[in-house]
């Protein structure tokens, strides 16, 4: 009599996806390096500065002068995509780090303020969702104007970030909640509870490191998305002013020159699919190193 015996479906070896996660973070952290590099050491790769117009070499093909060519004010195209790292990186940065600190904190007193406490935050999120989110970002940052900048921030930049917060704060409390209900009910953490552990102690030291891994991975990913958005605002013709070094305005600015000065309007593009690539390649090896 032959006996049947069912074999398992072979899995991958924590070690390979420890290995490939390794090789995620360092593909992307060498894009995004680069990237940071540029923007920190602008002045010394470019020309000078970035609104400088020429009239007189207007919309001038790429060159040993001008790498990237020339825009309609015969702006140098280069030396205006390598200063917008600045501000879209910077837009990235606050636009994904404010609403997972914000959300986060909320998840923490969702997670552990009683039933009632959580229901009516989930509530509130369930109410803040059913609205259409892109037209009431965009409708947001509309109302609150381009305004004149503050500290670091230049105009436009502050109404996008609050808008980011207003809207994001949810993804990060919806998924930080779920894993501290997870991690709450675990052996360990009953543990430390049963033996007396201050709740704060049992939060800092037990709950949120064990909870807090997919959300990091987010933010990382959630910052190429910001970039993403803000590149799709400034090409509407929303937030940003049209004039500033931004990789959404130059395509904006560029979509009637495609057949003739394309590049004007490539660049950017492949600018920002590059360091969105680089970000979730990171947020991606993340994930396979929490994983395994």
């Amino acid at each position: 009599m032959i006996e049947l015996i069912e074999v398992a479906p072979a899995t991958e070896s924590p070690r390979r996806t420890r290995r490939e996660g390794s090789g995620k973070l360092v593909c992307g952290g060498i894009v995004v390096a680069l990237f940071v590099l540029a923007a920190v050491f602008a002045p010394l790769i470019t020309t000078g500065d970035p609104a400088a117009q020429d009239l007189l070499h207007r919309l001038a093909p790429p060159s040993s002068q001008h790498l990237l060519g020339t825009d309609q004010l015969g702006r140098d195209a280069w030396t205006r995509l390598v200063y917008a790292i600045r501000i879209d990186l910077r837009i990235g940065l606050l636009g994904a780090l404010i609403p997972a600190m914000i959300g986060s904190a909320i998840a923490l007193v969702a997670g552990f303020g009683g039933k009632l406490v959580d229901t009516a935050i989930m509530r509130i999120c369930d109410v803040v969702v059913s609205f259409p989110l892109l037209v009431f970002f965009i409708a947001l940052v509309g109302l609150l104007g381009p305004g004149s900048g503050w500290l670091f921030l230049g105009p436009g930049e502050i109404p996008i970030i609050i808008g980011f917060t207003a809207i994001s704060w949810i993804v990060y409390t919806r998924l930080l909640r779920t894993e501290i209900r997870r991690v709450r009910d675990t052996d360990y953490v009953r543990a430390a509870v049963t033996g007396g552990l201050p709740q704060r102690r049992v939060i800092l030291n037990h709950v949120l490191p064990n909870a807090i891994g997919q959300t990091v991975v987010y933010v990382v990913v959630d910052i190429g998305l910001a970039i993403v958005a803000i590149a799709t605002l400034s090409f509407l013709g929303v937030g940003i002013p049209i004039d500033t070094p931004e990789w959404g305005a130059m395509i904006n600015s560029s979509r009637g020159l495609i057949l003739t000065n394309w590049w004007l309007m490539a660049a950017p593009g492949v600018a920002i699919a590059t360091l969105a690539m680089g970000l979730a390649l990171i947020g991606d090896g993340l994930d396979d190193r929490i994983k395994s």
